[in-house]
């Protein structure tokens, strides 16, 4: 069975231009589906967080309202209740790809505020696409590739990639209070930036790498990353 990095945001909140604290962290789906998925599958997950700090689940993915109903939410909730890895993650500066036959980053705003400047995680991101070994991101954990600039490039540059949309953030009122997104950092870094329909499952695939454009896509995600490990 595969040994899987899963990279979690340490953050439980973003700074919005105005200097207010956004409360967020991780989005429950976006870690609890690929979790099932994977862990269901046999194989090992591991956490890392910046620092190792204990992950914060975003408590509004956990409404029912915004899962989808009462019964999804409760089941997330049941899963990051038994996720022990979430309570026992590594330093992302101690983790090697070499370890891992996969690695995946899950969203939520979280990412927003601290991965996309780690450079911990930057040096894993560029050594994960160099591996040649499945590297997968989802909604708005692209943004960590950002980290992966040395003197104005990137190795990820040109890739066809995907992450939360303009639209997507406009729809929950936060694009206008933002700095920046992440749809228009990864086109600035010279990303080939793809979208599907709003809130609508979108992956896409380039070599090694996979991206999710938001919370549906997290299963779909993790559905490609079992066809490789299989």
């Amino acid at each position: 069975m595969a040994r899987i990095l899963f990279v979690v945001t340490g953050a439980s909140y973003w700074t919005l231009k105005d200097g207010t604290r956004h409360a967020t962290g991780y989005w429950a789906e976006e870690f609890a589906a690929p979790y099932r998925a994977l862990s269901g599958a046999g194989h090992e997950i591991v956490v890392a967080t910046p620092g190792a700090v204990v992950p914060h689940v975003d408590v509004m993915s956990l409404r029912p309202s915004i899962a989808g109903s009462e019964q999804i939410a409760l089941e997330q909730e049941e899963i990051l209740r038994s996720a022990e890895e979430l309570r026992r993650p590594i330093a992302v500066a101690g983790a090697r790809p070499d370890d891992y036959d996969a690695v995946y980053y899950p969203g939520g705003h979280g990412p927003m505020e601290d991965l996309w400047r780690d450079a911990d995680s930057g040096r894993l991101l560029c050594a994960a696409l160099a591996s040649g070994k499945p590297l997968a991101i989802v909604c708005h954990a692209p943004v960590a590739v950002l980290a992966t600039r040395r003197n104005g490039t990137s190795p990820f540059a040109g890739y066809r990639m995907t992450a939360y949309t303009n639209d997507e953030e406009d729809a929950v009122g936060l694009r206008e209070k933002a700095y920046w997104t992440v749809e228009d950092e990864l086109v600035r870094m010279g990303v080939n930036f793809t979208r599907g329909e709003v809130w609508k499952p979108y992956t896409v695939v380039d070599r090694n790498l996979y991206t999710g454009q938001n919370p549906a896509s997290a299963a779909p995600l993790a559905r490609k990353i079992l066809e490789v490990l299989s």
